[in-house]
């Protein structure tokens, strides 16, 4: 019964957040210049400028958690699977490989944090959020949108981990 009540809030959380998101925007220009058109391309581009400059890339931070040190070796093909299932249950909701959806791509991850940092975030996000640096500036790009714990065990943290290292 406990679970099943987890999901349908993070179902329902999941539903509110997508409509949320969807809103139909209209930019109003408020320059009173003669010449104020600017093309929906040169708004994209300056917008993806934007986003670019605010990204951390921080491979000493730790995070805050149970994982204080993680060595990685070659990737284990096994254990990357049973993350791929893991991943597929529990983080597609809200995280792709390739691209921004409510959470941040996944592929080029482990180029940007430490290992340990990736799995105290899925160990332990509601501090991550409160604490961290880093988290807290994603929770800010993310529209406040905070990462659902998922009652994960290490051993399950660390399988989709190394997931991740195969994108």
């Amino acid at each position: 019964m406990k679970k099943s009540n987890f999901w349908i809030l993070q179902m329902v959380l999941c539903i509110a957040l997508i409509f949320g998101s969807c809103s139909d925007k209209k930019e109003k220009n408020q320059n009173n210049s003669k010449d104020t058109t600017v093309s929906a391309p040169e708004k994209v581009e300056k917008k993806k400028e934007t986003v670019e400059k605010k990204e951390i890339i921080d491979l000493e931070n730790k995070g805050i958690g149970p994982v204080k040190s993680i060595e990685l070796g070659d990737i284990d093909q096994a254990v990357a699977n049973i993350g791929a299932e893991h991943f597929k249950k529990k983080c597609t909701s809200c995280h792709k490989a390739e691209k921004k959806f409510l959470g941040p791509p996944m592929k080029g991850l482990l180029a940007k944090r430490s290992p340990e940092w990736v799995m105290n975030m899925m160990l332990n996000p509601m501090e991550m959020t409160k604490k961290d640096p880093i988290a807290k500036q994603l929770l800010k790009d993310y529209n406040n949108l905070l990462m659902v714990g998922q009652n994960l065990t290490e051993e399950e943290a660390r399988s989709i981990l190394e997931f991740i290292r195969t994108l």
